[in-house]
């Protein structure tokens, strides 16, 4: 009986308080909002509406008024900064800074903003001495991205690792493929200066850092290749097949070239039509067709590409039939087929390009990493109609 009395009064108590409490939030709300300048709410909307340039000009009002406003001076700094006028956000970060009576977690913030403000600017040297001071405040974590994402920009591959490895410590994520790919990026380099037995180390820590680097195995066949051992530069790129069946396509012709320099060019031909059996490609048909006229004849060769053709019909395939046929048909037809060919390469050209999965950049060559949003790993070793048909 108790219970039910406690019930019965308790449930109203509560009721009423919370009503009480609420009017005390709504009255302090509008008390507050009344303080408030109308440039703000006028400035606001226009937000809202997309309208960031009239809310601009209602911001510097306020501002004009009231100029110990920060906030709006943060808000004025980072639309100035999305505008793309990055000289007007670095004045009014740094007339923050310059304020003595300026918070401590307000001055972060302010630093912060400014190494945004010359990174968008591409004033990379000084956007990482800011972000630096910042690496050991609480600010530290999203400094530490923005120094790898300059590492990056820089090609200063070396600290870029310390970053990414900074960061993954830090709890920002596995970052094992960026960092394989940073020691990729180091080992293409010594390749270029003819350093083959320099790149082999760093292959091998990104090997060890990411055992499914492709990329990586790719460049370790290319040094064995570089040093005069071709026959472990094929044993090594073979293994490509067993990380990733696609990425086969970007060692076909180091596959055939390997095999013709050690005189087993039938080898290679075989091993490269069971890699066309899984995965149909354009390139490496390219390479095949090319071996086979040489060592199997025209016709052979030509069978091939309309077997290919049937189980894949593309422009870019029939580009291939009909560059084969041209060996093989009489010469009264030839032009005919040539003129064919002509126009059928002037579509099939702008299908013949490579397209990033995260942000549809598309380049007429193959990237490990994106020139458009810097994704690593991010193509597809296809190209874009094989792509869309498959």
């Amino acid at each position: 009986m108790e219970f039910e009395v406690w019930w019965l009064v308790g449930i109203p108590i509560f009721f009423g308080l919370g009503w009480v409490a609420a009017r005390i939030d709504i009255k302090q709300l509008l008390s507050e909002s009344r303080n408030l300048p109308k440039g703000y709410f006028k400035g606001l909307n226009f937000l809202l509406n997309e309208q960031p340039d009239k809310a601009i000009d209602a911001f510097i009002e306020i501002v004009k008024l009231d100029p110990e406003t920060a906030e709006l001076h943060f808000a004025l700094g980072n639309l100035f900064r999305r505008r793309g006028e990055t000289e007007r956000a670095i004045r009014m970060h740094q007339n923050l800074l310059l304020r003595p009576d300026l918070p401590q977690e307000q001055q972060m913030q302010a630093r912060f903003e400014l190494g945004q403000d010359y990174l968008k600017a591409g004033l990379l040297d000084r956007a990482e001495d800011v972000f630096q001071e910042l690496t050991e405040t609480p600010y530290s974590m999203r400094a530490r991205r923005a120094l790898l994402e300059i590492f990056q920009r820089e090609k200063e591959w070396r600290q870029a690792i310390n970053a990414a490895e900074a960061l993954q410590n830090m709890g920002a994520g596995n970052r094992n493929r960026q960092v394989a790919q940073f020691y990729c990026e180091l080992a293409e380099n010594q390749l270029v200066r003819t350093h083959p037995e320099k790149a082999l180390p760093l292959l091998e820590q990104a090997l060890t850092i990411d055992r499914m680097c492709t990329r990586a195995t790719i460049l370790t066949g290319d040094a064995c290749k570089a040093m005069g051992d071709i026959e472990k530069a094929l044993d090594t790129w073979r293994r490509v097949e067993k990380q990733n069946i696609q990425h086969t396509i970007l060692i076909a012709r180091r596959l055939m070239d390997g095999y013709e320099e050690v005189g087993r060019p039938e080898e290679g031909i075989n091993l490269l039509k069971s890699y066309l059996t899984e995965i149909s490609s354009i390139d490496i048909l390219d390479v095949l067709v090319k071996a086979m006229v040489k060592l199997q004849g025209a016709e052979n060769a030509n069978a091939l590409v309309r077997e290919e053709l049937r189980k894949t019909p593309t422009l870019l395939g029939l580009d291939r039939l009909l560059e084969a046929q041209l060996l093989v048909v009489p010469p009264e037809v030839r032009q005919e087929i040539s003129n064919i060919r002509t126009l059928i390469q002037r579509y099939a050209h702008k299908l013949s390009h490579y397209k990033c999965h995260q942000c549809g950049f598309e380049a007429r060559q193959f990237y490990w990493q994106c020139p458009g949003c810097h994704e690593w790993e991010s193509y597809s070793p296809k190209r874009v109609e094989e792509e869309n048909f498959s």
